[in-house]
Order: C-alpha cells, then sequence, then structure tokens
C-alpha cells in the first residue's frame, strides 16, 4: 500500500462469490491484488457477530472493511471505491460518453443475474422450457447493445474494461445452467456478437479466479433450490463447506430434477 494510502483495507469474501470477483478482477486489471486481504467467510456456519455488528446485521457479501472498522457494502459501490482509489491505472473509461455507456450496459445485470439465478433455483420442471428462453432474452438484450455500440469488437470497448469486469463472473458462474438445465447460447445471428464477448471474457488472464468445475460443484445446493449455505431436507452438510475440498470430490449428477444426491454422493464426508 503506497504511503498516501493509510487505511489497510480487507475484503470479507466467499471465494466463489460473483460479487466479490469482480473486486478481484478490478485489482487484477490495476495490479493491485496484492494490496487488499480478502478474509474468507463461510457461509455454512453462524456469521461472526462482530462482524455482523460492523454491517448494521446484513449478511450481504462482499464487504470491504477499512482499518478503523468502518465498512463499504455492495460489490458496484466497492469496484468504484478501488477504482478511485488507483486512478493511475483506470478500468473505467474516462471520456464522458464512453463511461455513460458502460454504466448503461452495467444497469442491464441485475435483470441478467436475476434471471440466471431464479432459472438455477427452479425446481419445477415443467418451468425449465420458459426460464430457458428468458435466459436468452436477456443474453439478446446484450447482444443486441454490443452490435449497437460495437458491433466488429471483441469487448464494449478497445480492451476488457468495467463492464466486462462487472459480467465475467457472471457468465462463469452460469455454467451451472450449462451443466443442470443445459442451457448453452445458440450458434445463430440473435447471439452471434454476444457469444463472441463471453468467450473473450472468460479467457481474459485478469479473470481466472474461478473454474468451471468449481462452480457446478459449490452450486449443486442451489440448483436444488438451496442458496447461500442453507441445508436441503436429508443433507447435513452444504455443497459450500471448505472440506473436503471440491477438487477431491466427485462431479454432482447433472438432473437436478430426478435425483437429490446424499452428502455421500457428493463427497461431502469428511
Amino acid at each position: 500500500m503506497n504511503a498516501d494510502q493509510p487505511r489497510a483495507l480487507t475484503v470479507h469474501h466467499i471465494p466463489v462469490c460473483p460479487f466479490s470477483q469482480r473486486l478481484e478482477i478490478l485489482l487484477a486489471l490495476k495490479e493491485q491484488s496484492e494490496s487488499v486481504r480478502f478474509a474468507v467467510v463461510d457461509i455454512t456456519c453462524p456469521r461472526d457477530p462482530e462482524l455482523l455488528a460492523k454491517t448494521g446485521g446484513s449478511t450481504a457479501l462482499p464487504v470491504l472493511e477499512f482499518a478503523d472498522g468502518t465498512v463499504l457494502k455492495e460489490s458496484l459501490v466497492i469496484l468504484q471505491y478501488l477504482e478511485d482509489l488507483w486512478p493511475q491505472t483506470p478500468v473505467a473509461r474516462s471520456d464522458t460518453g464512453e463511461r455513460e455507456l458502460e454504466l448503461t450496459m452495467t444497469r442491464l445485470e441485475g435483470d441478467f443475474v436475476g434471471t440466471g439465478y431464479r432459472f438455477v433455483l427452479n425446481q419445477d420442471r415443467s418451468m425449465r422450457a420458459a426460464w430457458h428462453e428468458a435466459m436468452l432474452a436477456e443474453y439478446a438484450k446484450l447482444n443486441d447493445f454490443l452490435l449497437a455500440h460495437s458491433p466488429q469488437g471483441v469487448y464494449l470497448f478497445d480492451r476488457f474494461g468495467w463492464a466486462e469486469a462487472v459480467f465475467t463472473p457472471m457468465f462463469m458462474r452460469f455454467a451451472f445452467l450449462e451443466y443442470y438445465e443445459g442451457f448453452v447460447l445458440p450458434d445463430a445471428p440473435s447471439h452471434a456478437r454476444v457469444r463472441r464477448w463471453v468467450k473473450a471474457c472468460l479467457a481474459h488472464p485478469a479473470a481466472q479466479q474461478v473454474s468451471r468445475e468449481e462452480v457446478v460443484k459449490l452450486y449443486y445446493d442451489y440448483a436444488k433450490g438451496a442458496g447461500n449455505g442453507a441445508l436441503l431436507p436429508g443433507r447435513a452438510r452444504s455443497s459450500f463447506v471448505f472440506e473436503p475440498h471440491w477438487g477431491q470430490r466427485p462431479w454432482p449428477p447433472t438432473d437436478k430434477y430426478a435425483h437429490s444426491a446424499s452428502d455421500h454422493e457428493l463427497g461431502l464426508l469428511p
């Protein structure tokens, strides 16, 4: 940390959380990854009362904590703080019109993220096709935006930037839609531009904090309708537990509608 940055920074986070990965990507782009300490929170256990006191009882993560114990919440707010903290390596566009454009695109992420998570949480097989179409529609919005403002490019602008840092973690998490719902972007003009964007975003060196295997294994309980460390009926351990490590566990069953895997089948027993 530079001498003119006296407040030590700690991010309380879930390692696989996409909202935390946004911060990690931004820091990697700024070459400041070592300037912020990341403290892991185990969401399968009751939250630390000390942290809850600092957040006013909120359990939402990530949370940025300063050395004096004050905190900053909401990933996009924290993202902007970190962007402003190291202005010598900007990720956001400096041109006012371009900045407004990337912020406009960022506003599309709310419905995009919400649709993807409601899709994977869905437990009604008869609704699967409807959620599939809803997810295609969200990607189509991104496709249309890119066609309007960057039809021949790879990213929104000439490099991986703010919009990419916001969306890329969600592209990675939506590996659970491919695995559990069979969702893939069609090889068609309606989604060709966004396919190119997604592929480039996922391949970028600054966005390699999480793997497809990690996402699929840890998010199994989401696929069965239980989020944020909640336990499913008949289960004693969440798929979000740290041990056994996800890399030592078998791949979960893909048909989430036909079978509920046990702790033993998921490799969750020590």
